[in-house]
Protein backbone atom coordinates (compact mmCIF):
# COMPACT_ATOMS: atom_id res chain seq x y z
CA UNK A 1 0.00 0.00 0.00
CA UNK A 2 1.23 3.49 -0.88
CA UNK A 3 0.70 5.91 2.00
CA UNK A 4 -1.20 9.10 1.29
CA UNK A 5 1.34 11.88 1.43
CA UNK A 6 2.50 15.37 0.51
CA UNK A 7 5.82 15.82 -1.30
CA UNK A 8 6.95 19.45 -1.25
CA UNK A 9 8.44 20.55 -3.57
CA UNK A 10 7.60 17.44 -5.59
CA UNK A 11 10.60 15.77 -7.15
CA UNK A 12 13.07 18.18 -5.60
CA UNK A 13 16.74 17.18 -5.47
CA UNK A 14 17.16 18.97 -2.12
CA UNK A 15 17.91 16.87 0.98
CA UNK A 16 14.76 15.12 2.11
CA UNK A 17 13.05 15.54 5.47
CA UNK A 18 10.30 13.09 6.43
CA UNK A 19 7.74 14.31 8.98
CA UNK A 20 5.91 11.50 10.80
CA UNK A 21 2.78 12.49 12.70
CA UNK A 22 1.57 11.60 16.18
CA UNK A 23 -1.00 8.91 16.89
CA UNK A 24 -3.68 11.49 17.70
CA UNK A 25 -3.11 13.43 14.49
CA UNK A 26 -2.24 13.03 10.82
CA UNK A 27 0.02 14.78 8.34
CA UNK A 28 -1.92 18.02 8.78
CA UNK A 29 -0.21 18.51 12.16
CA UNK A 30 2.83 19.76 10.20
CA UNK A 31 0.91 22.42 8.24
CA UNK A 32 2.51 25.29 10.16
CA UNK A 33 5.98 23.73 10.06
CA UNK A 34 6.32 22.74 6.40
CA UNK A 35 6.43 26.20 4.75
CA UNK A 36 9.61 27.18 6.60
CA UNK A 37 11.37 23.93 5.63
CA UNK A 38 10.45 23.54 1.98
CA UNK A 39 12.63 26.43 0.78
CA UNK A 40 15.72 24.34 1.54
CA UNK A 41 14.51 20.75 1.91
CA UNK A 42 12.25 18.29 0.18
CA UNK A 43 9.53 17.73 2.77
CA UNK A 44 7.65 14.41 2.73
CA UNK A 45 4.60 14.10 5.00
CA UNK A 46 2.79 10.75 4.98
CA UNK A 47 -0.39 9.65 6.67
CA UNK A 48 0.32 6.34 8.40
CA UNK A 49 -2.25 3.56 8.09
CA UNK A 50 -5.52 4.43 9.78
CA UNK A 51 -4.84 8.16 9.79
CA UNK A 52 -5.75 11.04 7.50
CA UNK A 53 -6.25 9.82 3.93
CA UNK A 54 -4.64 6.39 4.38
CA UNK A 55 -7.08 3.52 5.05
CA UNK A 56 -6.52 0.63 7.44
CA UNK A 57 -7.00 -2.55 5.39
CA UNK A 58 -7.22 -6.05 6.94
CA UNK A 59 -3.66 -7.22 6.33
CA UNK A 60 -0.27 -7.52 7.99
CA UNK A 61 1.89 -4.42 7.85
CA UNK A 62 4.76 -2.52 9.44
CA UNK A 63 4.65 1.28 9.51
CA UNK A 64 8.41 1.49 8.94
CA UNK A 65 8.13 -0.68 5.82
CA UNK A 66 5.33 1.55 4.54
CA UNK A 67 7.55 4.62 4.95
CA UNK A 68 10.47 2.88 3.21
CA UNK A 69 8.16 1.92 0.33
CA UNK A 70 7.03 5.54 0.05
CA UNK A 71 10.65 6.69 -0.17
CA UNK A 72 11.20 4.11 -2.93
CA UNK A 73 8.17 5.43 -4.79
CA UNK A 74 9.44 9.02 -4.52
CA UNK A 75 13.00 8.12 -5.48
CA UNK A 76 14.38 9.30 -2.13
CA UNK A 77 17.48 7.41 -1.06
CA UNK A 78 17.65 8.70 2.50
CA UNK A 79 16.21 11.41 4.69
CA UNK A 80 16.35 13.17 8.00
CA UNK A 81 13.36 11.73 9.83
CA UNK A 82 11.32 13.77 12.30
CA UNK A 83 8.78 11.87 14.37
CA UNK A 84 6.20 13.10 16.88
CA UNK A 85 4.98 10.63 19.52
CA UNK A 86 3.88 7.57 17.48
CA UNK A 87 5.88 9.03 14.61
CA UNK A 88 8.95 8.95 16.84
CA UNK A 89 8.46 5.24 17.40
CA UNK A 90 8.05 4.68 13.66
CA UNK A 91 11.20 6.72 13.01
CA UNK A 92 13.15 4.44 15.35
CA UNK A 93 11.64 1.37 13.68
CA UNK A 94 12.68 2.75 10.29
CA UNK A 95 16.23 3.21 11.57
CA UNK A 96 16.18 -0.40 12.83
CA UNK A 97 14.64 -2.07 9.77
CA UNK A 98 16.01 0.22 7.04
CA UNK A 99 19.08 1.95 8.50
CA UNK A 100 20.41 3.15 5.13
CA UNK A 101 17.28 5.27 4.65
CA UNK A 102 17.81 7.40 7.77
CA UNK A 103 20.41 10.19 7.89
CA UNK A 104 19.32 11.77 11.14
CA UNK A 105 16.56 11.46 13.75
CA UNK A 106 14.61 14.16 15.54
CA UNK A 107 12.25 12.59 18.06
CA UNK A 108 9.58 14.90 19.46
CA UNK A 109 8.12 13.40 22.64
CA UNK A 110 8.54 9.89 21.21
CA UNK A 111 6.13 7.14 22.16
CA UNK A 112 7.50 3.81 23.40
CA UNK A 113 6.45 1.32 26.06
CA UNK A 114 9.91 1.47 27.59
CA UNK A 115 10.26 2.41 30.41
CA UNK A 116 7.07 0.91 31.85
CA UNK A 117 3.84 2.88 31.99
CA UNK A 118 3.59 5.33 34.86
CA UNK A 119 0.40 5.64 36.94
CA UNK A 120 -0.50 8.91 35.19
CA UNK A 121 -0.13 7.35 31.73
CA UNK A 122 -2.12 4.30 32.82
CA UNK A 123 -4.85 6.55 34.19
CA UNK A 124 -5.11 8.25 30.78
CA UNK A 125 -5.34 4.87 29.02
CA UNK A 126 -8.04 3.70 31.44
CA UNK A 127 -10.05 6.91 30.99
CA UNK A 128 -9.85 6.67 27.20
CA UNK A 129 -10.87 3.01 27.20
CA UNK A 130 -13.86 3.76 29.43
CA UNK A 131 -15.02 6.54 27.09
CA UNK A 132 -14.61 4.30 24.05
CA UNK A 133 -16.53 1.50 25.75
CA UNK A 134 -19.35 3.98 26.42
CA UNK A 135 -19.34 5.11 22.80
CA UNK A 136 -18.47 8.67 23.84
CA UNK A 137 -16.32 9.69 20.87
CA UNK A 138 -16.52 13.39 21.67
CA UNK A 139 -15.41 12.61 25.20
CA UNK A 140 -12.38 10.78 23.81
CA UNK A 141 -11.58 13.75 21.59
CA UNK A 142 -11.83 16.19 24.50
CA UNK A 143 -9.66 13.99 26.70
CA UNK A 144 -6.93 13.83 24.08
CA UNK A 145 -6.94 17.53 23.30
CA UNK A 146 -6.77 18.40 27.01
CA UNK A 147 -4.03 15.86 27.73
CA UNK A 148 -1.68 16.37 24.81
CA UNK A 149 -1.68 20.14 24.30
CA UNK A 150 -0.03 22.47 26.78
CA UNK A 151 -0.99 25.94 27.94
CA UNK A 152 0.58 27.69 24.94
CA UNK A 153 -1.57 25.93 22.35
CA UNK A 154 -3.85 28.30 20.44
CA UNK A 155 -7.55 27.63 19.96
CA UNK A 156 -6.83 26.88 16.28
CA UNK A 157 -4.38 24.14 17.31
CA UNK A 158 -6.94 22.63 19.67
CA UNK A 159 -9.59 22.64 16.96
CA UNK A 160 -7.17 21.12 14.45
CA UNK A 161 -6.17 18.34 16.83
CA UNK A 162 -9.81 17.61 17.64
CA UNK A 163 -10.61 17.24 13.94
CA UNK A 164 -7.63 14.95 13.30
CA UNK A 165 -8.35 12.79 16.35
CA UNK A 166 -12.04 12.51 15.47
CA UNK A 167 -11.23 11.38 11.92
CA UNK A 168 -8.67 8.81 13.11
CA UNK A 169 -11.20 7.35 15.52
CA UNK A 170 -13.76 7.04 12.73
CA UNK A 171 -11.31 5.15 10.49
CA UNK A 172 -9.96 2.90 13.22
CA UNK A 173 -13.32 2.09 14.80
CA UNK A 174 -14.71 1.20 11.37
CA UNK A 175 -11.77 -1.18 10.85
CA UNK A 176 -12.49 -2.73 14.24
CA UNK A 177 -16.14 -3.25 13.38
CA UNK A 178 -15.17 -4.92 10.08
CA UNK A 179 -12.79 -7.22 11.95
CA UNK A 180 -15.51 -8.28 14.37
CA UNK A 181 -17.85 -8.94 11.44
CA UNK A 182 -15.56 -11.15 9.34
CA UNK A 183 -12.77 -12.10 11.73
CA UNK A 184 -10.02 -10.47 9.65
CA UNK A 185 -8.46 -7.17 10.60
CA UNK A 186 -5.29 -5.10 10.42
CA UNK A 187 -2.25 -6.95 11.78
CA UNK A 188 0.56 -4.55 12.71
CA UNK A 189 3.94 -6.22 13.04
CA UNK A 190 5.77 -5.78 16.32
CA UNK A 191 9.18 -4.26 15.60
CA UNK A 192 11.83 -4.49 18.30
CA UNK A 193 14.06 -1.44 18.54
CA UNK A 194 17.42 -1.33 20.33
CA UNK A 195 18.23 2.37 20.77
CA UNK A 196 21.85 1.51 21.52
CA UNK A 197 22.22 0.39 17.89
CA UNK A 198 21.03 3.65 16.34
CA UNK A 199 23.99 4.89 14.31
CA UNK A 200 22.86 8.32 13.13
CA UNK A 201 22.75 11.74 14.82
CA UNK A 202 19.71 11.99 17.08
CA UNK A 203 17.98 14.81 18.89
CA UNK A 204 15.41 13.79 21.51
CA UNK A 205 12.90 16.41 22.61
CA UNK A 206 10.58 16.30 25.61
CA UNK A 207 7.96 18.68 26.98
CA UNK A 208 7.90 19.85 30.58
CA UNK A 209 4.07 19.68 30.61
CA UNK A 210 3.90 16.19 29.07
CA UNK A 211 2.90 13.05 30.97
CA UNK A 212 5.78 11.75 33.07
CA UNK A 213 5.93 8.54 31.03
CA UNK A 214 6.90 10.35 27.85
CA UNK A 215 9.46 12.48 29.66
CA UNK A 216 10.98 9.24 30.99
CA UNK A 217 11.00 7.76 27.47
CA UNK A 218 12.86 10.79 26.14
CA UNK A 219 15.43 10.63 28.95
CA UNK A 220 15.88 6.88 28.35
CA UNK A 221 16.43 7.33 24.62
CA UNK A 222 18.80 10.23 25.10
CA UNK A 223 20.86 8.14 27.51
CA UNK A 224 20.82 5.05 25.27
CA UNK A 225 21.24 6.30 21.70
CA UNK A 226 24.97 6.88 21.17
CA UNK A 227 25.76 10.58 21.04
CA UNK A 228 22.12 11.68 21.28
CA UNK A 229 21.23 15.16 22.45
CA UNK A 230 18.26 15.85 24.72
CA UNK A 231 16.31 19.10 24.89
CA UNK A 232 13.35 19.66 27.20
CA UNK A 233 11.00 22.47 26.19
CA UNK A 234 9.75 24.32 29.25
CA UNK A 235 6.56 25.45 27.50
CA UNK A 236 5.57 22.22 25.74
CA UNK A 237 3.30 19.31 26.51
CA UNK A 238 3.21 16.35 24.09
CA UNK A 239 2.78 18.03 20.70
CA UNK A 240 5.16 21.01 20.44
CA UNK A 241 4.75 21.24 16.65
CA UNK A 242 1.11 22.22 17.25
CA UNK A 243 1.77 24.26 20.38
CA UNK A 244 4.55 26.57 19.10
CA UNK A 245 5.24 25.78 15.43
CA UNK A 246 7.76 28.60 14.97
CA UNK A 247 9.86 27.36 17.89
CA UNK A 248 9.84 23.84 16.47
CA UNK A 249 10.87 25.15 13.05
CA UNK A 250 13.85 26.88 14.65
CA UNK A 251 14.76 23.70 16.52
CA UNK A 252 14.52 21.58 13.38
CA UNK A 253 16.55 23.96 11.24
CA UNK A 254 19.29 24.07 13.87
CA UNK A 255 19.36 20.27 14.04
CA UNK A 256 19.42 19.82 10.26
CA UNK A 257 22.14 22.40 9.72
CA UNK A 258 24.30 20.88 12.46
CA UNK A 259 24.37 17.47 10.76
CA UNK A 260 27.46 17.26 8.52
CA UNK A 261 25.76 14.58 6.41
CA UNK A 262 22.91 16.91 5.46
CA UNK A 263 23.82 19.65 3.00
CA UNK A 264 23.43 23.12 4.39
CA UNK A 265 20.83 25.24 2.59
Amino acid sequence: MLLAHDDTPAGSTAPAVVLLHAGVADRRMWDSVTPALRHAYRVVRPDLRGYGDTPLPPEEYADADDVAALLDHLGVDDAAVVGASLGGRVALELAARHPARVRELVLLCPGLRVPEQTPAAQAFDDAEEALLAAGDIEGVVRLNVTTWLGPDAALSAREALAAMQRHALEVQLAAGEAERADGVGPRPLRVDVDPARVAVPALVVSGAHDLDHFRAVAAHLAATIPGAEHVELSWAAHLPALERPAAVVSLLLDALRADPDVHRP
